[in-house]
């Protein structure tokens, strides 16, 4: 059982409080079999919402898999109570916004998309539909009659 960070970097422009919005936010990932090493091609999500039973009673994860080429079972867990914001003193810099607990396997990319929230970094306007897909987000923010964004979305992940 290993831990895995998920890291967030982006640019903010007049926004803080980047983070996945709801229990149903979906984790898009590509997943690595730690005993074959075979990577799908195929995205996988993973949400907190999901819970799937373990083999022997050994509690849940938030997906059980069992790897097509060698047909081994592996699960990932997201460790919920990790789930952090990315603030705008966090801009530029890696931070973790979410651990994952895998058995098996080893998160080796994300791809942000729908689902993300934000506020207005001055107004504290609510920025709820945040598509992150294209690594690139603008929108206006009214209240203090200024442009807002978020900008080159990059990831890495780290053991924990």
């Amino acid at each position: 059982m290993v831990k895995f960070g998920l890291q967030f970097k982006a640019t903010l422009e007049n926004v803080t409080n980047v983070r996945p919005l709801g229990e149903d936010f979906r984790w898009f990932l590509k997943l690595k079999c730690g005993n074959c090493g075979e990577i799908p091609d195929k995205w996988q999500y993973v949400t907190l919402m999901e819970s799937v039973p373990l083999k022997g009673g050994r509690g849940s994860a938030s997906m059980v898999q069992k790897c097509k080429l060698c047909a081994r079972e592996n699960s990932i867990d997201i460790l919920g109570d990790t789930i952090t914001p990315y603030n705008g003193e966090d801009s530029e810099r890696f931070k973790t916004m979410v651990q994952f607990e895998c058995r098996g396997l080893e998160p080796v990319d994300f791809q942000p998309q729908a689902g993300f929230a934000a506020e207005g970094a001055e107004s504290g306007t609510p920025f709820p539909e945040i598509n992150l897909q294209e690594k690139d987000w603008t929108d206006y923010d009214e209240k203090v009659s200024e442009s807002v964004g978020i900008y080159e979305v990059t990831h890495q992940f780290i053991k924990c």
